[in-house]
């Protein structure tokens, strides 16, 4: 892991970044499984997720869900299956489904993108969660999976999360998951007829450590009442590792 530095400076006293002189280009991401205690990730396939991802979608009332995704709402299976075989296909992002243990059914979808191996920068998105996921010890578990396999497995330096600055809930969730806010690259897109301001956020290797154990211990079953209620939040548990 890298450790947190000043910048140095060079033969012409000019300040620069800390040496990595054993720094060497990752590897990709792979289609491999995932295994977490409440559920796994698995490469998105077609065949197998794409009627349990349809039927976890559906269950909403409307299709506020995917008001700031690239794709969807879907009217019907037919319309998802086609995006799941695109899903399948892309090597990035990299897609992978979310299964959970309970139901063993694949309940949403999230990746890794923009892969830079060279720099050790790869990005969680394209997180579609269906109603069934949302504020659930599955769904932190889930990105906890990703994130370790990307910053502790992978060995990147960098895990990035971005969204719509208007976004409010994927900008909280970020947070949450312990991600710093960096800004807002304005008019960064176009999408679905629209401006999109970009909110970045990012966790780099140093930090792993807390936020692995916060994770840790958040997930554990006794952290949540018969009610299925946290008895401590993610932050209180960094916090109390990082003092």
């Amino acid at each position: 892991m890298t450790e947190p530095h000043k910048p140095t400076a060079n033969e012409w006293k000019q300040p620069v970044g800390f040496p990595l002189p054993d720094w060497q280009e990752r590897p990709r991401p792979q289609r491999i499984v995932l295994e977490g205690r409440y559920c796994r990730l698995e490469a998105v396939d077609a065949a197998r997720h794409s009627a349990d991802l349809y039927e976890a979608y559906a269950a909403a009332p409307d299709g506020s869900d995917w008001t700031y995704m690239m794709s969807g709402p879907f009217p019907d299976l037919a319309s998802y299956r086609a995006y799941a075989e695109a899903l399948q296909k892309s090597e990035d992002p990299l897609h992978y489904a979310v299964i959970e243990r309970a139901s063993g059914r694949a309940v949403g979808t999230m990746s890794l993108m923009r892969i830079e191996p060279r720099h050790g920068v790869i990005e969680v998105g394209h997180i579609a969660l269906s109603r069934r996921l949302k504020r659930t010890r599955v769904a932190t578990e889930a990105q906890f999976l990703l994130m370790r396999y990307a910053v502790e497995t992978l060995g990147y330096r960098r895990y990035e999360w971005k969204c719509d600055s208007l976004n409010a809930p994927s900008r909280n969730a970020a947070l949450r998951l312990g991600f710093s806010f960096e800004g807002i690259f304005r008019q960064a897109i176009v999408y679905r007829g629209r401006n999109r301001d970009t909110a970045w956020f990012s966790i780099i290797d140093s930090e792993w450590p807390v936020l692995r154990g916060a994770f840790e211990r958040w997930l554990e079953p006794g952290n949540f009442d018969a009610e299925g209620r946290q008895r401590q939040s993610l932050q209180a548990f960094r916090t109390a590792l990082a003092a």
